[in-house]
C-alpha cells in the first residue's frame, strides 16, 4: 500500500529541512532511502546535487514503479512518447484506460500513462480530475504543467545517474526489514507514509489505522538515522510518542 500523491521531479518543501538533517548528522555523501518513493522529489534533488552517493527508491504501486523503471532503463523510449503524444482530453481518457487495465500494457506504457496523468491532473493526484475540467473551461488547461522539453531534460539527467539508483517494488515493511539493513551505515531513511486523515481521497491504496500502527512498530527497529513525515493528528503522535517530534506547516 503506497503513496500515490506526488509531483515528479518537483522541489518538495521539505528538501531544505532534509538537507539540514543530513548536514547536522554527518550524513552528507552517504546513502538515502525512501520506502514510499512516490515522486521522489527529495531523493532526486539530493542525488543530482551530489549530497548523497546512492538512493534507494521503493514503491509497491506498479504504476509508480513502472514510471521510475522507465526513467532509469528506457529513458529514450519514454522521452519519445512524451515528444510525440498530443496533450488533449482525448489522450487523457486513453491514458486513464491504460492505468485502469495495466495487465494489458508494458511497463513503459504504464510509466508514461502515470506521468501523463500526474502532469495533467489537479495537484498531480492520479485519481483526481483533469486540470481545467473535462470541458476545459477553467483558467488553466490540462497542458499547463506538461512542458515537454523540460520533462525530457529532467528524465535524461536522472537517467545519467541511473547506476546510483536502486529501484524496488516491495511492501514498505518488507523494504524496511530486508533492504534497509543492506544500506550503508551512514544512510538516511525518509519515510513518508499515506496521510492518516483523508488518505482515501489522496491515494490509490491507503492505510488503515492498524497499518499505521504496524508500520510504526517496524520503524522503531530501524538501525539507521530516520525521519517519518505525517499529517499532525493525535493517533500518529501516540504511535511515535517515544521519539522527538517537530511540527512544520506546509502550504499545498
Amino acid at each position: 500500500m503506497e503513496n500515490f500523491y506526488f509531483a515528479f521531479f518537483g522541489t518538495p518543501q521539505l528538501s531544505s529541512d532534509t538537507l539540514d538533517i543530513l548536514k547536522k548528522n554527518d550524513l552528507i555523501y552517504g546513502e538515502y532511502a525512501e520506502p514510499f518513493a512516490g515522486g521522489s522529489g527529495i531523493a532526486i534533488s539530493l542525488l543530482l546535487n551530489d549530497y548523497v552517493s546512492k538512493i534507494y527508491l521503493n514503491d509497491l504501486d506498479p504504476s509508480i514503479y513502472s514510471f521510475w523503471h522507465s526513467v532509469i532503463n528506457q529513458p529514450k523510449e519514454l522521452c519519445r512518447l512524451i515528444e510525440k503524444t498530443d496533450v488533449t482530453i482525448e489522450e487523457w481518457h486513453r491514458q486513464k484506460k491504460v492505468l485502469a487495465n495495466p495487465q494489458k500494457y508494458s511497463p513503459l506504457k504504464i510509466g508514461f500513462a502515470t506521468l501523463f496523468l500526474n502532469r495533467t491532473n489537479r495537484s498531480g493526484i492520479i485519481k483526481g480530475g483533469v486540470i481545467g475540467g473535462l470541458d476545459q473551461s477553467g483558467n488553466y488547461k490540462l497542458d499547463c504543467r506538461f512542458n515537454k522539453s523540460d520533462l525530457i531534460r529532467k528524465i535524461n539527467r536522472i537517467a545519467d545517474h541511473g547506476s546510483r539508483i536502486e529501484l524496488s517494488m516491495l511492501d514498505a515493511e518488507i523494504f524496511i526489514k530486508k533492504v534497509i539493513p543492506k544500506t550503508a551505515k551512514n544512510a538516511f531513511i525518509n519515510i513518508d507514509p499515506p496521510y492518516f486523515c483523508k488518505g482515501s481521497g489522496l491515494y490509490t491504496n491507503f492505510y488503515k489505522p492498524d497499518d499505521h500502527a504496524s508500520l510504526a512498530s517496524k520503524v522503531s527497529k530501524i538501525k539507521r538515522k530516520w525521519m517519518v513525515t505525517y499529517d499532525d493528528v493525535d493517533e500518529i503522535r501516540n504511535l511515535y510518542s517515544s521519539f522527538p517530534m517537530y511540527t512544520k506547516n506546509l502550504q499545498y
